[in-house]
């Protein structure tokens, strides 16, 4: 860090009382900051935005300079992050809507490009479509991905960008910045004090907010992956009652055609017991009702020998 410059602050007389905490000398009329404290500010820094990353939001970087526009873009890309280094639109994030229009406006030219529709238009009409597609790219080409508010900004030069730490203010989205000395870190949710205007320094702090970023990002992938061997260990678990079911029905089906010869004969005689026993019982309803008759039969006889009686006398 020492190498890259990052402990050079502003001159002594353009800077800010309030960066007092993180200034450790001045040495010819130019202050020092302080390195232990800026290495403790980048750790918790990383730990914010490895957070985010792993819970799958988006970190907007924020870099219109001309020391680090290059590195920004580079750095921010590599991780799939969206970021702006050309001029800051007004109103990106408070009104976040329009722009999302104009976004979706470079997306349907890109559609007539590929359908072939673009073709079709006059010469004219093809050349001014053509400057508005460059235009657009130039300015929101690296938000087009961009569907929602970003969950925080990633900002260099506080000074120089003062009109997005102001909407990130005002829609409560908390700031990471590189703030010198003779900028103001109270707007600042995370300060990073270090020297924003050294291409080295610049690119060492990206290179560890960065690779902050890809670890949550890598964590995530971890966790997805094993959630989806979870359910799927779940899903085998469920249905494994239900095959087992099958096989215990399958085998009390074929089980009649397993058994051995003295088993098959138990239940061969049993049908042969049955319809015994249910013809008994027949058998003994049938002499009841012919005795029935026969004994009426008996009891008129009686009365006709008794009625014949007297006639005789």
């Amino acid at each position: 860090m020492l190498d890259a410059g990052v402990h050079f602050g502003h001159m002594a007389r353009k800077w800010n009382p309030k960066m007092a905490p993180y200034i450790f000398d001045q040495q010819k009329g130019i202050h020092i900051i302080d390195l232990h404290k800026s290495i403790v500010k980048i750790d918790e820094a990383a730990a914010a935005a490895k957070q985010l990353a792993r819970s799958g939001r988006k970190i907007l970087f924020v870099a219109t300079k001309k020391q680090a526009k290059d590195i920004v873009a580079e750095k921010a890309a590599a991780v799939g992050m969206p970021y702006v280094t050309e001029r800051w639109p007004g109103g990106m994030l408070t009104n976040f809507m329009t722009i999302r229009k104009a976004v979706k406006k470079m997306n349907t030219i890109d559609k007539m490009i590929e359908d072939g529709t673009f073709d079709t238009l006059a010469k004219r009409e093809r050349l001014q479509v053509t400057r508005q597609r460059a235009k657009l790219e130039k300015n929101l080409g690296s938000i087009k991905d961009l569907n929602r508010l970003p969950s925080a900004l990633f900002v260099i030069d506080v000074q120089k960008e003062i009109n997005a730490v102001k909407e990130a203010n005002r829609l409560s989205i908390p700031v990471i910045a590189m703030v010198d000395t003779c900028c103001d870190p109270t707007p600042i949710d995370y300060v990073i004090p270090a020297n924003d205007d050294a291409t080295k320094s610049i690119a060492i702090i990206m290179d560890a907010i960065c690779a902050a970023i890809n670890e949550g990002l890598e964590e995530r992938k971890l966790e997805k992956d094993k959630e989806g061997v979870e359910e799927g260990e779940a899903t085998e678990t469920a249905a494994a009652p239900a095959g087992k079911k099958l096989r215990s029905r399958k085998t009390a089906a074929e089980k009649p055609a397993e058994e051995t010869p003295a088993e098959q004969a138990a239940p061969a005689e049993a049908p042969v017991e049955e319809p015994a026993a249910a013809t008994e019982p027949e058998a003994a309803e049938a002499p009841a009702e012919e005795k029935k008759p026969a004994a009426k039969k008996t009891t008129t006889r009686k009365t006709t020998k008794k009625a014949e009686e007297p006639k005789a006398e």
